[in-house]
């Protein structure tokens, strides 16, 4: 089966730049709302951080998703994304094994977040629209 080499491309980019998108939420509220970080943590990871450790979190996680963002590093910006986002759903085990309580539902939407991720790693190299560098795992 051929693929439409144009679909594909424009499929790729699509996902990584939502994804990016969607990390840059997250990484960037590390930075402005480092509270929010600190009761995260302590709910779901069972950790307690300070609020200058939850900045530079953020900073790290958004020069991370910034460098997946224009395809680089693939193997690493693609992974450490991949691996940021597997913890982060496996760490709501609780509420995805039970959807329908109160709030939960919400949860499930990391799941093909969490899809898109891996499907994006594996075709990593096929991913060339709108980054720096076009060759394999530059």
């Amino acid at each position: 089966m051929m693929v439409n080499e144009g679909k594909l491309q424009i499929s790729l980019a699509l996902i990584r730049i939502s994804t990016a998108a969607f990390f840059l939420v997250w990484s960037i509220e590390k930075i402005i709302y480092p509270e929010v970080t600190q009761r995260i943590l302590k709910k779901f990871y069972f950790l307690s951080i300070s609020s200058s450790m939850s900045v530079g979190i953020g900073i790290i996680q958004t020069l991370i998703t910034l460098i997946f963002l224009v395809g680089l590093f693939k193997t690493f910006s693609y992974g450490a994304l991949l691996g940021m986002h597997l913890v982060s759903v496996l760490s709501t085990y609780k509420q995805l094994f039970n959807p329908y309580a109160p709030g939960n539902h919400l949860f499930w939407s990391a799941v093909p977040v969490l899809a898109a991720i891996i499907a994006l790693f594996i075709l990593r190299n096929e991913d060339r629209l709108l980054t720096l560098i076009s060759c394999p795992d530059n």
